[in-house]
């Protein structure tokens, strides 16, 4: 695994840092978009004094910050696979350029001794997973790394109350960020209440500093919902949001490939209300990534 300097740099000096999922760039966005948004991440977080951590494989290698080449490479090289915590060794070996998912990322960036993680959307539970079995490996990872993931809640293609009850099963540390109510990705709240309520960055980062205190090795997961203001209109949300999902399951798409299938989906059906949506969504979460890892690094001064 190879760092770059200015996230060792970083590291080294107890300064903040969060880590970046790379697959958001490759699969989550179309081209040449994907660029330019994810130099706006990395800029929002360089904007608040904290140092951007994009992970991806390039060439077999794992990277934890990667420079403006790689970031382009991801972004606009169609052969960029899509890597998952199981993939990284297979990857490796066969030299394989990858975008890591929430998974992927969550453990490499743990390994490197991140703890700090902004994304757009967890992974979850899938519909119809009593049948099927799908559920994404972000659950389990989350389950077992203590590194905060900062996510608009699940996203809302997924089954929400199944996976707030995996999540628990998993031990997973789950608080709302200034709110009660569960986020639904697209929208601020997605119907279902959580437990627990923070109101600042130094709260979270006291949560995870108790945590660690009792050795407990499972995420903190911070649901940060957008302003309702900002959210994806409901009504058109749920009514292409359902013609998407009927028309993954006629084509058979499952698996790894539902989730970009959808979210295309929805970006071409809501005229592109939904990418805006998304794009304001991962700023969100970057920015209260930016703020926690600030409070972490303070507490460790």
């Amino acid at each position: 695994m190879v760092l770059s300097e200015a996230v060792a740099d970083a590291l080294a000096e107890n300064r903040p840092v969060v880590a970046l999922e790379s697959t958001i760039i490759s699969h989550g966005f179309p081209r040449p978009r994907n660029l330019e948004v994810a130099k706006v991440f990395e800029q929002t977080l360089v904007d608040a004094d904290v140092t951007p951590a994009t992970i991806a494989v390039i060439d077999g290698v794992p990277h934890v910050g990667l420079d403006a080449a790689q970031v382009e490479r991801i972004a606009q090289d169609e052969s960029v696979i899509k890597v998952s915590s199981r993939d990284l060794g297979p990857a490796m070996v066969s030299g394989a350029t990858g975008a890591t998912t929430v998974a992927a990322t969550a453990l490499l960036a743990h390994r490197a001794g991140l703890r700090v993680f902004s994304t757009g959307g967890l992974g979850g539970v899938h519909r119809g997973a009593n049948q099927t079995y799908d559920e994404s490996a972000d659950l389990t990872m989350v389950g077992r790394m203590p590194i905060t993931v900062i996510s608009a809640g699940a996203k809302s293609i997924l089954d929400i109350p199944a996976t707030l009850e995996r999540l628990e099963t998993l031990g997973v540390t789950v608080v709302g960020y200034r709110t009660k109510h569960y986020p639904g990705f697209y929208l601020s709240d997605s119907g279902y209440e959580i437990d627990w309520q923070v109101d600042s960055a130094e709260e979270i980062a006291g949560i995870m500093a108790a945590n660690d205190s009792l050795g407990l090795d499972n995420a903190v997961l911070v649901a940060n919902p957008l302003p309702v203001e900002k959210q994806l209109d409901p009504e058109l949300h749920d009514r292409v949001l359902a013609a998407g999902l009927a028309e993954s399951e006629r084509q058979g798409i499952h698996g790894k490939e539902a989730t970009p299938f959808l979210l295309a989906w929805m970006v071409e059906h809501t005229e592109g209300k939904s990418l805006e949506v998304n794009i304001d969504i991962a700023v969100n979460n970057i920015r209260l990534g930016g703020e926690i890892a600030r409070a972490w690094a303070g507490r460790s001064a």
